[in-house]
């Protein structure tokens, strides 16, 4: 039940430690599941989106499906006018910054679009929430593509997959950040103006450099969200192609543990904030490609349509995070392993294989 961007009159029967959490990007894959989160613990949650991305409409409606009032306000983070606007009402106590441009390959066809949208986006929202009577918690989605193609990082060939030479945790948050693709670049400026704006402006900012998401409500295409669209592919009999060799190894995180992460965070702001913290499944949940597609084969009993293509811009061969920190200053780590979260997304697309016939037609 979606209330509409003017009602501001509801506020959750549990008023115990309640708080008005404000999610851009709310109807997407992350902010749905973040939005039905918050809003099962009793808190007000208010999802900003501009309807734009491919699941988004179907999204909403899932999340209106659940008949617990949020606001949905209609905007898009390019428009600083409507921002102030959203903020300019009730204070907010927390704000999951999730609204992106999220595909490389957009980014290298339209780098202003990807600009506007990641960059002019994040800087929208900073100045509006700089300019209110809110002092909210402040959580950024940011990315791995931070880091560049480390290409002075040795990789090896190890049982047909690539990992690090010496890197034996993963990617460390003292790695030097190195932008690699417009993509990159506007991810890393918005990165770095979220910790700025903490130091500044003492905006309780936290940045989360995050590492293949991935579970329901996620409707992946080919140039963003893999395992998803790996997955949809598989249930739809469409042919996968993949860019480069397949031995790419990325560390995959269940939606679950990081929408907790999302919690603790707010929770324990006293100790994140105006930190930046490297997000993923780490050493125990990293996966190739290949292997992927051998498990997806395994639960759709045929082998998978591929085929392979040249490697895209800024792409890694590995990258897999290293969560000491987040380990050590939260106590978290991921719950799911790969083989439960990719059956647990499988069966979601089975289940759902209408609405994806509708949407990948």
């Amino acid at each position: 039940m979606a209330l509409s961007a003017l009602d501001r009159s509801f506020r959750p029967t549990n008023t115990g430690g309640y708080m008005r959490i404000l999610i851009t990007g709310g109807a997407g894959f992350i902010g749905c599941n973040a939005a039905k989160h918050f809003l099962d613990k009793g808190h007000d949650v208010i999802v900003v989106d501009n309807l734009s991305r491919t699941g988004t409409k179907e999204n909403l409606r899932w999340l209106e499906d659940q008949e617990i009032p949020f606001t949905f306000i209609h905007a898009d983070i390019r428009n600083m006018n409507r921002l102030k606007e959203v903020f300019q009402n009730d204070p907010i106590d927390a704000v999951l910054h999730l609204a992106a441009q999220t595909a490389v390959t957009v980014s290298v066809t339209n780098p202003r679009a990807d600009f506007e949208a990641n960059a002019w986006g994040t800087f929208n929202l900073l100045e509006a929430i700089r300019l209110s009577k809110s002092n909210p918690i402040v959580i950024y989605a940011s990315t791995n593509k931070v880091y560049g193609r480390m290409d002075d990082v040795e990789v090896v060939e190890c049982n047909d997959q690539y990992t690090y030479k010496e890197l034996e945790r993963g990617v460390p948050e003292t790695r030097s950040l190195d932008f690699h693709s417009p993509y990159g670049c506007s991810k890393g400026c918005a990165d770095q103006y979220m910790i700025d704006y903490g130091r500044i402006y003492e905006l309780r900012t936290v940045v989360f450099r995050q590492s293949c998401i991935y579970g329901c409500r996620q409707f992946g295409i080919e140039d963003q969200g893999w395992v998803a669209w790996f997955t949809i592919a598989a249930v739809l009999g469409k042919p996968i192609t993949i860019y480069g060799d397949g031995k790419q190894v990325r560390d995959i995180l269940f939606i679950e543990d990081l929408i907790d992460l999302y919690s603790l965070a707010i929770k324990h702001i006293d100790i994140v904030q105006g930190q930046a913290y490297n997000v993923g499944g780490g050493f125990e949940n990293s996966i190739s490609l290949l292997t992927l597609i051998s498990m997806l084969e395994a639960l759709v009993g045929r082998k998978i349509s591929m085929k392979f293509d040249n490697w895209r811009p800024g792409d890694q061969k590995v990258f897999i995070s290293d969560i000491t920190k987040v380990k050590r200053d939260l106590g978290w780590v991921p719950n799911t392993f790969p083989d439960e979260g990719i059956q647990s997304l499988f069966e979601w697309v089975g289940t759902h294989k209408a609405l994806f016939d509708n949407i990948y037609s």
